[in-house]
């Protein structure tokens, strides 16, 4: 999978708001948190941001529904934009496991069951200032993590359905697609190297 970024612009030295994205145990929060202090950028855990509903229901073993989700992403959504209309760039994290969830981060309204019309999704669609920084790994891998985590509301007998849900982001998304192989230092040194980003604060000369 070639990785297609254009989150930061050559002639505006405009930086990107990092979705951090993938299955549970991929190591999202870990990498996020670590880019957020190498980089000095603002960090969001995405699942802080879930309503209390949809964390009991984790809790108790249930998948969420499409239903239950669009919620948690216009807030999420909310985050991103709120950055990207500072000028700022940010790191935040989210499962955004299928194309349409993905959309939605984006700002733009989806068919369906989901937000119906734009005005539903904060403005901004399409700027491609967020660029998803995609954890992949295999099942096997992610499992013995989330089989050795502690203090995560979702129990390990749920990754088969994440799995199940996941869909890779395609070729014509922004994002960047890291092997959680390596220890999360080495992951973080991969995307701040294929991004170009130098170091602490780089947002501050940008502006």
């Amino acid at each position: 999978m070639s990785d297609h970024v254009t989150g930061r612009s050559r002639e505006t030295e405009r930086l990107p708001v990092l979705v951090l994205m993938g299955v549970s145990g991929c190591g999202k929060s870990t990498v996020a948190a670590m880019l957020s202090g190498r980089l000095g950028w603002p960090f969001a855990e995405g699942d802080d941001l879930h309503p209390r509903a949809n964390v009991e229901k984790m809790a108790a073993g249930h998948p969420l529904t499409d239903l239950d989700r669009w919620p948690w992403l216009l807030r999420v959504r909310g985050w991103i934009h709120d950055r990207i209309e500072a000028g700022e760039p940010g790191v935040i994290t989210c499962s955004a496991l299928r194309r349409s969830y993905r959309d939605v981060l984006r700002g733009r309204a989806v068919d369906g069951s989901g937000p119906a019309a734009a005005a539903d999704v904060a403005a901004g669609a399409g700027s491609g200032a967020e660029l998803f920084v995609y954890l992949r790994g295999s099942r096997a891998v992610i499992g013995q993590r989330l089989a050795a985590r502690h203090g995560h509301f979702m129990p390990p007998g749920l990754l088969d359905s994440q799995f199940a849900t996941l869909e890779e982001p395609g070729p014509d998304e922004n994002r960047l697609t890291v092997d959680i192989g390596p220890e999360p230092a080495e992951v973080v040194q991969t995307v701040v190297d294929k991004l170009g980003l130098a170091g602490p604060r780089q947002a501050a000369g940008a502006r």
